[in-house]
């Protein structure tokens, strides 16, 4: 075996397992290594494919506790937006677009840190303004979650309920991106190849992360959750 495709394995093991236990992260996770392993070109397709597929095992429990009045404007709106985030990527760098994001999460990471947490009612012109820049980040820079999660997180559902809610859109969203990707001719043989390949890994991670998400208090996995995302996007900033 050579040695990107072990480091590409291993990869896939630490995003499914960060996968299985905040129910997102996984491409925040996996893709700026793997794309300095294969190229965004690969890494991209291939960490959209896991995120879809591979974490069908979570989809069914997550279905059935999810707030569909507030994850479904999310999803639907993110969709739609997904052509006009390629539309930026052909007109704006990447980098820039990156670091932009990246200083945003930051920000809202550390208001949540200090105890700042959304009290009110969760309404549908926000869910819908959300979801449309989340599919707007995603189609211009293939991270398009970060915008959804920290609203979700601050909001005031249970700790279950807020993990089915990131599991369903994380699917749904990767879903739209591998559809942009597939009308680009990026979704290669090879391509579906090697993520059948990382499946068996990435998958094991979710299935272990489940079993370790069921140790976290509401407050630890808020607190954990917001700590990871500002640990990647200071990585995000500085790459």
């Amino acid at each position: 075996m050579d040695t990107p495709l072990a480091w590409a394995l291993v990869i896939a093991g630490i995003g499914g397992l960060v996968r299985g236990t905040t129910g997102f992260g996984a491409a925040m996770v996996m893709t700026p290594p793997l794309a300095l392993l294969l190229g965004p070109k690969v890494a991209v397709p291939v960490t959209l494919l896991l995120e879809t597929f591979a974490a069908a095992p979570m989809l069914r429990p997550a279905a059935v506790i999810a707030r569909w009045r507030v994850i479904a404007p999310i999803c639907v709106a993110a969709v739609l937006a997904v052509p006009l985030g390629g539309l930026l990527l052909a007109g704006a760098s990447p980098m820039t677009l990156r670091r932009a994001i990246a200083l945003t999460v930051m920000v809202f990471s550390l208001a949540l840190l200090s105890g700042r947490r959304y009290q009110g009612a969760q309404r549908l012109s926000t869910s819908v303004g959300l979801g449309a820049l989340s599919g707007t980040m995603l189609g211009a820079t293939s991270i398009g979650a970060p915008p959804v999660i920290l609203y979700l997180l601050s909001g005031p559902d249970p700790i279950a309920v807020t993990r089915a809610n990131l599991t369903l859109y994380v699917v749904v969203i990767s879903g739209a991106g591998l559809v942009m990707l597939w009308a680009s001719g990026l979704l290669t043989l090879p391509t579906l190849q090697l993520a059948a390949l990382l499946a068996l890994p990435f998958i094991s991670g979710v299935l272990l992360g489940a079993r370790l998400f069921s140790r976290f208090s509401d407050q630890r996995f808020r607190q954990a959750t917001m700590v990871f995302m500002f640990a990647v996007s200071l990585g995000v900033l500085f790459a």
